[in-house]
């Protein structure tokens, strides 16, 4: 249970740290969140619960597929936020136009016979 928690609060902390970084500078804290944190911790914490790096290297590789449709968050809310939508509504919209483009890319890769996607 320790462990877990361990896992939460780091995961947490920088999560709190990269918002409040961006609060000062929204440069640093892009380049931050753009640093695919999450990920890495994801797979550190695959690394090592298992001590293997084949579970790491599948979700990579997964992840690989999904970048295109990720950049869709950040295409459309700044537009919708730009047309005098509000903050809630533009990123709700956002999310799911996110959810959408995932779920397309993972038809037609399917579609291709691309079984990166399990």
């Amino acid at each position: 249970m320790a462990y877990y928690i361990t896992k939460l609060i780091i995961t947490t902390l920088l999560i709190v740290l990269i918002s409040e970084i961006a609060k000062r500078s929204s440069l640093a804290g892009a380049i931050l969140a753009a640093i695919p944190l999450v990920s890495i911790l994801a797979m550190t914490w695959m690394y090592v619960d298992t001590s293997e790096s084949t579970a790491a290297v599948e979700f990579s590789n997964s992840i690989v597929w999904l970048i295109a449709p990720s950049m869709t968050l950040f295409i459309v809310f700044p537009l919708l936020i730009k047309k005098g939508l509000s903050f809630y509504p533009s990123m709700g919209i956002s999310i799911l136009m996110t959810i959408a483009a995932y779920y397309s890319v993972i038809f037609f890769l399917d579609k291709l016979g691309v079984r990166s996607m399990s």
